[in-house]
């Protein structure tokens, strides 16, 4: 088995984000990769007005689960199960994905779709230029309140201004209806707060609950491990 990692919004260096469970999965002698996601910058290309958006993201994970006939988990976190959602469509390697604090689109859904309509307050938009990212201020209180202090110094060099337009563009396609698909749901989670997690948990085939924040591969990354060893 391998595993492809997918991070969320507004962060780049994926193999970072993931490397805490990375590690341990390796020590099982489980393979792991964890592709770039064009619109946060990090295919050489800048965020925002005209850059890559959703589209980008989904061919850069679909690239990533083609390279590999081995069976494959994917792990989705946050928006990557929106990427996620079309990326891993139609793949016969993709036995299982993983979403962890996520979403589940319906085909022709969106991110924004998810929301309330307003924007999230610990989110920095700027539509002038078409990118969106974290507020610093914000960043350890929503996202990092349960990690180390090791990881809370790390975090800010691998954050990203992410292509606004993602948050508007439907997928077109819906691998959870093909693939069994599992929900970890993160009970400390400041930033996506459990109860909606657990409505869009009910379109997951099983959820499981951590008592994590928004991070648990950075903070409960043993649990995480153990977790896709089950599956």
């Amino acid at each position: 088995m391998r595993v492809v990692f997918v991070h969320g919004a507004c962060v780049r260096d994926g193999s970072w984000w993931w490397h805490r469970t990375a590690e341990l999965l390796r020590e099982r002698g489980v393979r792991s990769a964890s592709p770039a996601l064009p619109s946060c910058g990090e295919a050489g290309l800048p965020g925002g007005l005209g850059g890559p958006g959703l589209p980008e993201d989904v061919a850069a994970v679909r690239q990533a689960l083609q390279a590999d006939d081995e069976p494959t988990t994917v792990v989705a976190h946050s928006y990557g199960g929106v990427v996620v959602a079309e990326a891993a469509a139609g793949l016969g390697s993709v036995r299982h994905l993983l979403l962890v604090s996520s979403y589940l689109p319906e085909v022709g859904q969106s991110l924004s779709e998810f929301g309330d309509g307003s924007p999230a307050p610990f989110l920095d938009i700027d539509p002038d230029v078409g990118t969106f990212g974290v507020r610093p201020e914000l960043l350890v209180e929503t996202f990092l309140q349960d990690c180390d202090p090791e990881v809370r110094a790390q975090v800010p060099n691998h954050l990203a201004r992410q292509s606004l337009q993602v948050t508007g563009q439907p997928v077109g396609a819906a691998a959870w209806q093909q693939v069994p698909t599992t929900y970890l749901v993160c009970a400390q989670d400041r930033g996506t707060p459990p109860r909606l997690q657990r409505e869009f948990a009910r379109r997951a085939d099983n959820v499981v609950e951590l008592d994590a924040g928004h991070h648990p591969f950075l903070s409960r990354p043993a649990a995480v491990r153990d977790l896709l060893l089950n599956l």
